[in-house]
């Protein structure tokens, strides 16, 4: 079925408006609104045929792409270092526990129970190893946690998108350099390392000196018309700058933004030092407009991914899929109770929270599309299984959430007696 222009206009109007929509009920239900999205993709693509996505795959990863950038650049804006540099370990440690437990198990299901190769197992696990901090910092913002566990979370959500792209964009550089399946693992486990380290230096270089020199420039051209969208361009420089010179260019993203954030208003820390910065607050000012871009363009993508699936791929990889979130589970479960000892006195209700709360979202569909490009062969069968992946994970953080709203309950009990007792 086919649409005229006018219609499909009023079609990307429609979506819009269910985004918000589905954003609203998340609010209000706790349910995901990436949930909604994907199965609006479903009606309209295999259900209505109104898109095919997968004439565009393209298209599709760069909108991916687009809204990774401004949800990372959010992400980073959010991200207050001197109010987390206490629980920072604990959030770092959680994270690449975490993210590392999940790739390798993941590597050793991919090529022994789906007998993948070596290279292309490594990339399934990098692509889907980490949580999507799109879809874990609006739950946190709903949750009434302890300060320190949710600072904790943040964090860990926070570094998970770039971690994520890091990894991976050093796997595909690899075999793009000739390593192959047949290449022992320490040479690759070795390769990995040392380019890791380099891709990550130079973002965090790029990404904090782009940020000292927007964050001076800042004062003097925010008074003017259009000084977010000319932030927005800068944003796209440091994520291509970036990647021109093989860095990791999402996380340089991100630590710009977290520059930004901790240079300008009125908290900044370099006014201390008597740096000359009289910014404002024109950090949360940035971060509501870049929020409405990756609100708006996140919406897209999601509903283009829902279109991309096949209900026939969907059913043969459900299974597959289900053995990969019993693998999730138990390196969860490993990193949780390992970072433990780095919380501030977490119960055991917390920790059941944390160990369920692991979504995969926007993050984990892009690199995945951006594993296919590398290995088309073996893992052309990936889009239906990250779909079933997206469902599962969320119908966790589902649960997470119904037992952050119990433990609201029962934390607020004790706080009830004092009052008694007083008027006893």
């Amino acid at each position: 079925m086919s649409i005229g222009l006018a219609n499909f206009w009023g079609l990307l109007g429609g979506l819009l408006v269910l985004a918000y929509l589905a954003n609203r009920f998340a609010h209000r239900t706790r349910v995901p609104d990436v949930v909604v999205l994907l199965l609006c993709g479903i009606v309209l693509g295999p259900g209505l045929h109104w898109i095919d996505a997968v004439r565009f795959p393209d298209v599709t990863r760069g909108v991916g792409t687009l809204a990774l950038i401004l949800i990372l650049f959010a992400a980073g804006l959010e991200l207050d270092i001197r109010r987390a540099r206490k629980q920072f370990l604990a959030g770092t440690l959680l994270a690449v526990l975490s993210y590392a437990l999940t790739m390798e198990g993941i590597h050793l299901f991919c090529m022994n129970f789906l007998h993948m190769s070596r290279m292309a197992s490594l990339l399934a696990g990098a692509a889907l190893g980490c949580m999507s901090g799109a879809i874990v910092l609006p739950m946190l913002e709903q949750m009434s946690l302890r300060p320190d566990l949710k600072t904790t979370l943040v964090i860990e959500s926070a570094f998970g998108d770039g971690l994520g792209a890091l990894v991976l964009g050093v796997l595909i550089s690899l075999v793009t350099d000739g390593v192959t399946s047949r290449t022992s693992g320490d040479v690759i486990l070795g390769g990995m390392m040392i380019q890791s380290f380099f891709h990550f230096l130079l973002a965090l270089v790029i990404g904090v000196g782009a940020g000292v020199v927007w964050a001076r420039a800042l004062p003097r051209i925010s008074n003017h018309r259009f000084w977010q969208a000319l932030t927005f361009g800068v944003v796209l420089i440091v994520f291509s700058s970036t990647h021109a010179v093989d860095g990791s260019d999402l996380f340089a993203v991100m630590v710009f933004g977290a520059t930004l954030a901790n240079l300008l208003g009125p908290e900044s820390f370099l006014r201390e030092l008597e740096m000359g910065f009289d910014a404002e607050d024109e950090g949360s000012r940035i971060l509501s407009f870049h929020s409405e871009l990756a609100f708006l363009v996140r919406s897209f993508f999601f509903v283009l991914l829902g279109a991309m699936i096949q209900f026939r791929g969907l059913t043969q990889q459900l299974l597959p899929s289900v053995g990969i979130l019993l693998v999730l589970l138990a390196a969860r479960v490993i990193a949780v109770q390992v970072s433990r000892i780095f919380w501030r006195g977490p119960n055991r209700q917390e920790l059941e929270l944390a160990t369920t709360l692991m979504p995969r979202g926007l993050i984990t569909a892009v690199l995945v599309l951006e594993a296919i490009q590398a290995e088309p062969r073996e893992l052309r069968f990936f889009p239906s299984l990250t779909f079933a992946l997206i469902l599962l994970t969320n119908g966790l953080g589902l649960v997470a959430t119904v037992r952050a709203k119990r433990m609201e309950g029962i934390a607020a009990v004790p706080e009830q007696q004092p009052d008694s007792t007083l008027e006893a």
